[in-house]
């Protein structure tokens, strides 16, 4: 991974986790034309899960937005696989789709995702700024305490 993106991540102190290999009948990532469309992750490293529990319960707030965070990471490791490690191919982020897991009470769910776009918005400036749904979930996979998938426009 060379370039501009790659360098800001530097400078931000950053490292794109390894990319999450698909835990059931799925692909991580698919193009459509100059659309890459990232299936669901969390908050791994690797096939690792680092942060479980749900936001209102277990989860603090800040637990939350840590959790959002590498998850936004984990997006970005796949959409570098798609776009062969240039990071640079990447125009925008079009739409994040945001689950927090929580409890039925928690309602800050549009909080907990601003790590994920605030992140993507430090990386790529304005372009980073998808349109994005965040919504509480009453469960998600593994325990993870977030869930998003993405949609990128890329230059071919």
């Amino acid at each position: 991974m060379a370039g501009r993106i790659a360098a800001r991540l530097k400078e931000l102190g950053l490292v794109l986790p390894p990319a999450h290999m698909p835990v059931a009948n799925y692909v991580g990532w698919t193009k459509a034309g100059n659309e890459v469309w990232v299936a669901g992750v969390g908050p791994t490293w690797g096939q690792s899960v680092r942060h479980q529990g749900k936001l209102g319960g277990s989860a603090s707030m800040a637990d939350g937005v840590a959790a959002a965070r590498l998850t936004a990471l984990n997006l970005l490791a796949q959409v570098s696989q798609a776009v062969e490690g240039d990071l640079d191919r990447i125009e925008r982020c079009l739409k994040v789709f945001a689950l927090v897991n929580s409890t039925p009470d928690f309602q800050q769910a549009q909080v907990v995702a601003n790590g994920i776009t605030d992140l993507l918005q430090e990386v790529f400036g304005e372009p980073g700024r998808p349109a994005r749904t965040a919504i509480s979930a009453p469960s998600l996979p593994f325990d993870i305490t977030v869930e998003a998938d993405a949609v990128f426009l890329i230059r071919e």
